[in-house]
């Protein structure tokens, strides 16, 4: 059976976000299924739960995942014992500064429940966990009203944001925050690094 591949959105969004990415992933002989909750109202803890319940329940399975879904991945999935590789996409693993200026302007509420694990992020790649990371360096997003990027970035995240210490790999893609979502070159690496290839799967830094 083809390899199962969990593909979880971030903040604001829903999971026919990630439709593109799903048909890219079955083209290359992988099994996606959407991965949704409530990224606003919902405790991260109350997703993390979830996912850790349906990553765990099939052998072979593996995450992709966008922006706050590689936050919620990551953390759900710590001292589990899970044995996939995740694939975080433009996500903020190291924390956002975009969501701690949200938070020191008192508009944390556009982050809802999820706002302490986008400004927090986290210290390292959890013991036993095998995560990569993709950052866009396109900037163009919403990022860019609340903050000017001094690096390069994906107009949301920073490449810098996208880097905790522990990573498998780290590689970087011509794409805007959002634009990563209908990427050719987003779902290429992303192939590249759920597959395990050690090389040729985009721009590392």
């Amino acid at each position: 059976m083809a390899p199962r591949v969990l593909l979880v959105h971030g903040l604001w969004m829903h999971a026919p976000a990630l439709a593109y990415w799903a048909r890219g992933l079955r083209r290359a002989g992988f099994r996606p299924v959407l991965f949704s909750y409530r990224s606003l109202l919902q405790a991260p803890e109350t997703a993390m739960a979830r996912l850790r319940a349906v990553a765990l329940a099939v052998p072979d399975t593996h995450i992709l995942a966008h922006s706050l879904g590689g936050l919620v991945s990551v953390k759900a999935l710590a001292g589990t014992g899970f044995r996939g590789r995740i694939v975080c996409v433009g996500s903020p693993l190291a924390g956002s500064r975009a969501a701690r200026v949200l938070a020191s302007r008192h508009l944390g509420r556009l982050a809802g429940r999820s706002l302490p694990l986008l400004c927090e992020g986290l210290p390292a790649v959890p013991a036993g966990l095998d995560v990569s990371a993709i950052a866009g360096t396109m900037a163009r997003g919403l990022g860019r009203l609340l903050l000017r990027f001094d690096e390069p970035g994906d107009g949301t995240v920073a490449v810098s944001e996208t880097r905790i210490p522990g990573l498998s790999r780290h590689v970087t893609v011509a794409a805007s925050h959002s634009g990563q979502l209908f990427s050719p070159a987003t779902v290429e690496a992303a192939v590249a690094l759920l597959a395990g290839a050690p090389q040729g799967c985009g721009k590392g830094l």
